[in-house]
């Protein structure tokens, strides 16, 4: 069965307890997206990293390898094809990262091999186990931070703020995303919720009031996406809508702008400075 919002923050707690930690010196963005990953839609959230931490908003991400029921492309596999490899290394250097380039990512199997030993189970479980509730809620980032976790159906999202209140996450956004991922769709309005210091508000993000509506790319294959996403973070190609559309939300809901609109403008611009790509490029180095 689901799992009750007491017994999510209680698992919630035990995996703070035991697992990885990072901190950030500016208040932060953190990413809660289901670990098996992507295969009908293209993802945009590593483009929206990119683009939100060359604006200097530290951006938390988390993930593991490809697993079950999915079996989708993963956030690993995503920059790596970026020529960016945030794999296979020490939880410092992540920090290092976190630090100075703003983007960190917490890879399960490098950084949590406890919880990475319960991935086995998953096909046993079914569809929607605890373990994959808990993973949309979960950050290892210590301090102020917004905590962005994806949904589908209605009563996660209720069973979410409901444990994320129990655990003490007082900045907490649910988005109805794309494959249940935090991902802003394109194609219809999206529905999503905002707790913050016990404040609970209904936003209704509708691309089409900024001249973002149209398809959600689809998912092909990781050279196809790799070729669009860095002529996305010029501004150009088939992905480039949906990231405006993305990371100027989410500069705006990050508390870097002062409403939508704003975020947006900012957004393009550091899209036309290709100040994102050159990002990508000193990470690379």
């Amino acid at each position: 069965r689901r799992p009750e919002p007491q017994e999510l923050a209680g698992m919630l707690d035990v995996y703070r307890r035991r697992g990885p930690t990072l901190t950030s010196r500016e208040p932060a963005i953190c990413f809660g997206m289901p670990f098996d990953g992507r295969n009908r839609t293209a993802p945009i959230y590593p483009l929206t990293a990119l683009v939100l931490a060359a604006a200097g908003v530290p951006v938390v991400l988390h993930g593991g390898q490809r697993m079950p029921v999915k079996y989708g492309v993963t956030a690993a596999e995503l920059f790596e094809s970026l020529g960016l490899t945030l794999s296979g290394h020490p939880l410092n250097w992540v920090q290092t990262c976190l630090d100075r380039w703003h983007l960190a990512l917490v890879h399960q199997p490098d950084h949590f091999p406890e919880a990475d030993g319960l991935i086995e189970i998953r096909d046993e479980i079914g569809k929607r186990p605890p373990l994959a509730s808990l993973e949309l809620i979960w950050t290892s980032h210590r301090g102020d931070h917004l905590l962005v976790s994806g949904f589908v159906h209605q009563p996660t999202e209720a069973r979410t703020w409901e444990a994320l209140h129990l655990a003490g996450e007082t900045n907490v956004l649910t988005v109805k995303g794309l494959e249940g991922g935090t991902d802003l769709p394109i194609s219809r309005t999206c529905v999503a919720g905002r707790s913050e210091s016990g404040n609970g508000e209904r936003l209704l993000l509708n691309p089409r009031e900024h001249g973002f509506a149209g398809p959600d790319p689809a998912w092909d294959n990781l050279p196809s996406w790799s070729q669009q996403a860095v002529a996305a973070l010029s501004g150009q190609g088939e992905l480039a809508n949906a990231l405006r559309w993305n990371s100027g939300t989410y500069l705006w809901l990050a508390g870097r702008c002062a409403d939508q609109r704003a975020g947006i403008r900012r957004a393009e611009a550091l899209l036309a400075s290709e100040a994102a790509l050159q990002l990508l490029t000193k990470m690379r180095q």
